[in-house]
Parts: structure tokens; C-alpha cells; sequence
């Protein structure tokens, strides 16, 4: 019984297990299949519809490659349980391959045969796993492989995720063209910037953008909640979350873009119930909003709010970040020096040469704003973001700065109720800017009344919640004279 013949066993025994012929039976109820995934999840509208789009083409024509998706989004938004969700909605198999750290490439052609201990790679031992020749084969954190001499998995990956080669996709070990084009392949990602560009060219990219309050609040009712009420082993009438504390533990505990600091939060108020009722106290511990600090400590993030009075050289700005959007105040003053700028607040360097392109416009306008045309020699400009151990950057803060500047030079003050976000030119001329429903978001917590954006991001306000809308003014400018007129206290 020499080795090789134990060689040539494994590999026909491995032929016999890969299912050539055997498919499952897609199930292309369009209305059953949205059930399915409003049962499993509450909101991503988008992704839904992407979703039923793709098995109403399946329906209509059985014989259409589908495209590759790729979700792409911050943690813990649901990026993978939606793909779990898809397989059972459209009732397939499903095989879930985790990408992060691979650095080689026979992880996804397998080792050629004459190597000692060699192996399929994942994607052929995936669809022997499944046991159908057309799985649903999710392939998670694909913006985290890596490589090294032993070859680059992304490159072996283009031709898997490719609908026009992968019908004769090659293995090493199997060494027989398998056909993947009936595989329906999901991919997630939590950025796109870090996947090599011709692989992101072959798929489809759907962005996951962090939740709302509300969206979380009814997550946490619907799914969280009971789930952890009995992974802790309570009944539901031992641990009452009402709304009141749902949204105490949202806004004061856990901020982020998705929802799981939410549910080990939640985890930890049922296990600290538990524990209270086993200890027989005499006053058992309930959940209310009053005991949440008993419960979880006291409060980790304080509700963001602005200044209430309007101040000379203090702009809202707005940001975006990983776990949502957020307001930060700029700062300017101006003393007098011989014309240096000083930036302080862990500023990059986009956010440096937007305040440079801020002082450069203010020097052009300089008549028009009736400031003395030469301030720019003799007098300092020292522009400030608080929070100074944080890393800021991103084009989003220019008209703020450009803002702030003016108010320090002119004397007047800005009004304390306006925020603002957008990129500046030297003209004046302001620019869009990403990330609007998370940045419109925060300021609309924080208790903004009047947000200036830049006229070409008003095709992101689909985006925005109407609750927002209905609360805050928003103003579309194309100019920096505009925000100006907008922004500044008419004395």
C-alpha cells in the first residue's frame, strides 16, 4: 500500500464527493422571499430590493449568470447575516469561506498533487461541503487578504469571481474543470480601497451605511432583545426593555455604526438580572432606565450638543466617521503677528490645504468683506478642532474653516443653530462631499435647526430619514458668499 497509491485513493475518492450533477431547487417566490428577509432583517430597503431584483431575473431567465455582490460597509451592520438570509430565501446551500489573513494562493486553487499532505483549495472543498453544484458561497472580509512569495490569492480569485471564466475554473489538486458559473458568490467587505482594483471591477458593490437611532431601537426590539433574553436563560417578563431604556442604552452607551455593542450591552443587563435574581436580593434588580447605571456603570458618551450662543470665530462643522456622523466646532482666532497660520487638532493634510484655500479666498474677498487687505502680514490666524487626540481628516471641513476665518477677521459672530459640511476652491465655489445622511444625522441629534450643503449633494437626501427633514431647514449653496449670508449674524 504505497503512498501513492493512498495519493490516487483520496483523489478519486474526492471526484466521487464533488457533486457534478446535482443542483437544488431554486425557490423564486418573489413574495415569500421578501418575507423571509424582512423576518430576519428590520430597514436595509436597498439591499432588499437588490436582492428580489436578482430572483426576478432568476425567474425570468433561469439560464443568467448572476452578478457577484459585494457588501460593503462598518462592522456589525449585517453584512454577512444578510448573505446567510439570501441562501434561505432563495432556499440554497450554503458555504461560508472567511478571507481574512489568507496570504496563499493554493488557500483558493488547491496544491498540485505531488506536494506531501496536499489539499483542494476552499472554494472546490466549499461546493463539496454544500453538496450542490450551485450553493450560495459567501466569502467574508475580502478587502483583509494578503500576500507573499507563496503567490497572491487575489489575483487566483479573479477567476473565480469571474461569470465568464468560471465555468472551467481548475483546481490543482482536482485537475478537471468544474463548472462555477451556477454558484451565486457574496462577498463583504468593510472598505473597497484595500481590494485590488480589477477584483472590485468584477463585482457589484451595495454600501451598508450605519444605522439610525430608530433603525437601531427597532432592531434591538425586535431581534435583539429576546434573542439575548434567552441566551441568558430569562424569561421575558424578568427582563422588561422598554423604549425609554433601549434608547438611553443606544445614545449612552454604545455609539456605532452597527448594532453589536448594542447587543452585548443588552447581553450584560440580562446577565447582571440573572445574577440579581439568584442572589435572592431582597429588592431583585429590574430593568428600568433609573437602574441603568446600577446595571452598566455610568454613562460612557455624553449627547452631543452645540453651544447656545452665537460666538465670533465658532463654526459647526460636521464629520463623518467608521461608527456615524458627528458635529465638531472649529475654532479661529485672529491676533496680531506677521501672517502665519497655525493649525492645531490632529488636522491631516487635506484638512490643512482646505484652511489654506480658506485664508487664500478670504485675501481675494478681502474689499467685499470690508477686512483691512492686509491682515495676511500682520496679523496670526490659529484655526483649532477640539478633541485633539482624535485624527481628523477629509475635504468636508472647508467652507467651515473658510467660515470661521471670515467671523475672526470681521468681528461678526455665527449663528450658533447652523452647521455646515462641504469642500471649498479658491474662487469659492463650494463642492460636494460624501457621507450626508451620517453627518445630517448628528447634527439633527446635536439640535441643529439649519444645515448649509453643497447644491450637488441634494441627490443624497433620498437617503435621509424623513424624520430629520421634517425638523431641520436645509440650504442648498453653490457659492462661499452664500454660506456667508447663511452662516453670519447680520449686525
Amino acid at each position: 500500500d504505497s503512498a501513492e497509491a493512498s495519493v490516487v485513493r483520496t483523489y478519486l475518492d474526492w471526484l466521487a464527493e464533488l457533486p457534478w450533477k446535482k443542483m437544488s431547487k431554486d425557490q423564486l417566490d418573489i413574495v415569500k422571499a421578501k418575507d423571509v428577509l424582512d423576518e430576519d432583517h428590520y430597514g436595509l430597503t436597498k439591499i432588499k430590493d437588490r436582492i428580489l431584483e436578482y430572483l426576478s431575473v432568476r425567474k425570468l431567465n433561469p439560464d443568467s449568470k448572476g452578478p457577484i455582490l459585494c457588501f460593503a460597509g462598518p462592522p456589525g451592520v449585517g453584512k454577512t447575516s444578510i448573505g446567510m438570509s439570501m441562501a434561505r430565501a432563495l432556499n440554497r446551500k450554503l458555504a461560508r469561506i472567511s478571507l481574512g489573513g489568507v496570504h496563499d494562493e493554493a488557500d483558493i486553487r488547491g496544491h498540485r498533487k505531488t506536494y506531501v499532505g496536499a489539499m483542494p483549495g476552499r472554494i472546490i472543498n466549499a461546493v463539496r461541503q454544500a453538496g450542490t453544484r450551485n450553493p450560495l458561497i459567501l466569502l467574508d472580509e475580502i478587502d483583509k487578504m494578503g500576500s507573499d512569495m507563496r503567490g497572491d490569492p487575489a489575483s487566483a480569485l479573479l477567476e473565480v469571481l469571474d461569470a465568464e471564466q468560471n465555468a472551467t475554473f481548475r483546481d490543482h489538486f482536482v485537475e478537471l474543470p468544474f463548472d462555477l458559473s451556477d454558484v451565486l458568490f457574496i462577498t463583504t467587505a468593510n472598505t473597497t480601497s484595500t481590494i485590488p482594483r480589477p477584483l472590485l471591477d468584477r463585482m457589484e458593490v451595495i454600501e451598508l451605511t450605519s444605522y439610525t437611532d430608530e433603525e437601531k431601537l427597532q432592531i434591538a426590539k425586535r431581534y435583539l432583545v429576546p434573542k439575548q433574553i434567552k441566551e441568558n436563560g430569562l424569561k421575558p417578563s424578568q427582563a422588561k426593555f422598554s423604549d425609554a431604556v433601549l434608547r438611553h442604552i443606544i445614545e449612552g452607551y454604545t455609539r456605532e455604526s452597527g448594532v453589536r455593542s448594542l447587543e452585548k450591552t443588552i447581553g450584560t443587563v440580562c446577565r447582571r438580572i440573572g445574577k440579581s435574581l439568584l442572589m435572592n436580593d431582597e429588592v431583585p434588580l429590574s430593568v428600568s432606565v433609573k437602574n441603568l447605571e446600577k446595571l452598566l456603570g455610568p454613562v460612557k458618551f455624553l449627547p452631543e450638543t452645540v453651544h447656545k450662543d452665537d460666538e465670533v470665530g465658532i463654526v459647526t462643522g460636521m464629520a463623518w466617521t467608521q461608527v456615524g456622523g458627528e458635529v465638531l466646532e472649529t475654532e479661529a482666532v485672529a491676533v496680531k503677528g506677521k501672517g502665519r497660520l497655525l493649525l492645531t487638532g490632529q488636522l491631516g493634510d487635506v484638512m490643512k490645504e482646505s484652511a489654506e484655500a480658506g485664508v487664500t479666498y478670504v485675501r481675494s474677498r478681502a474689499d467685499v468683506l470690508g477686512i483691512d487687505a492686509d491682515f495676511y502680514a500682520n496679523m496670526d490666524l490659529h484655526i483649532h478642532l477640539p478633541e485633539g487626540a482624535i485624527p481628523k481628516d477629509g475635504p468636508s471641513a472647508g467652507i467651515t474653516m473658510a467660515t470661521a476665518i471670515t467671523s475672526a477677521l470681521t468681528g461678526k459672530a455665527v449663528r450658533h443653530d447652523v452647521a455646515m459640511t462641504g469642500e471649498i476652491t479658491l474662487r469659492g465655489t463650494v463642492l460636494p462631499v460624501g457621507g450626508i445622511k451620517e453627518k445630517v444625522i448628528a447634527a439633527h441629534r446635536a439640535g441643529i435647526k439649519k444645515i448649509l450643503l453643497p447644491e450637488e449633494n441634494k441627490r443624497d437626501m433620498d437617503e435621509v430619514p424623513q424624520s430629520v427633514k421634517k425638523d431641520v431647514k436645509f440650504v442648498f449653496v453653490h457659492h462661499m458668499d452664500e454660506v456667508l449670508a447663511q452662516a453670519l449674524v447680520k449686525s
